[in-house]
């Protein structure tokens, strides 16, 4: 007897939910009258090769102690964090969450830093 695994097209469930996300984003920024996340969709509409990969050593190089900081892309683990921040952005290396949560910091996705700051206040883009 052979058993079939169901074909699941895989990327074109992360399109569906990338899709979603961009939607909610934008549905926040005209809400809230925050630009931040309105920004944030834009770039995120790029295709894949465009997005943004920044290392940790940048992000550790633009902020204080306590930031918030958007990563319309993804956070790669190259260089330390040497200070506390919240950092939200569409993906993560696993090594690089392991850093920031090291360092004291807080990872969120994209979703859950609509929830938390809403409005945008005293974020800051990187990438």
């Amino acid at each position: 007897m052979i058993f079939e695994r169901p074909h699941y097209n895989h990327k074109k469930m992360k399109h569906e939910q990338l899709n979603g996300l961009i939607s909610e984003l934008k549905k926040t920024a005209s809400k809230e009258k925050a630009p931040l996340w309105n920004r944030v969709a834009v770039d995120l509409e790029k295709p894949t090769r465009k997005r943004r990969q920044v290392n940790l050593s940048r992000i550790n190089r633009y902020t204080k102690e306590n930031d918030f900081v958007v990563v319309p892309g993804k956070v790669l683990a190259t260089g330390d964090l040497n200070h506390k921040l919240t950092i939200a952005a569409y993906s993560f290396s696993q090594s690089a969450k392991e850093k920031i949560q090291n360092a004291k910091g807080e990872v969120l996705d994209l979703a859950q830093a609509i929830i938390k700051n809403p409005k945008g206040k005293k974020a800051k883009i990187i990438g």
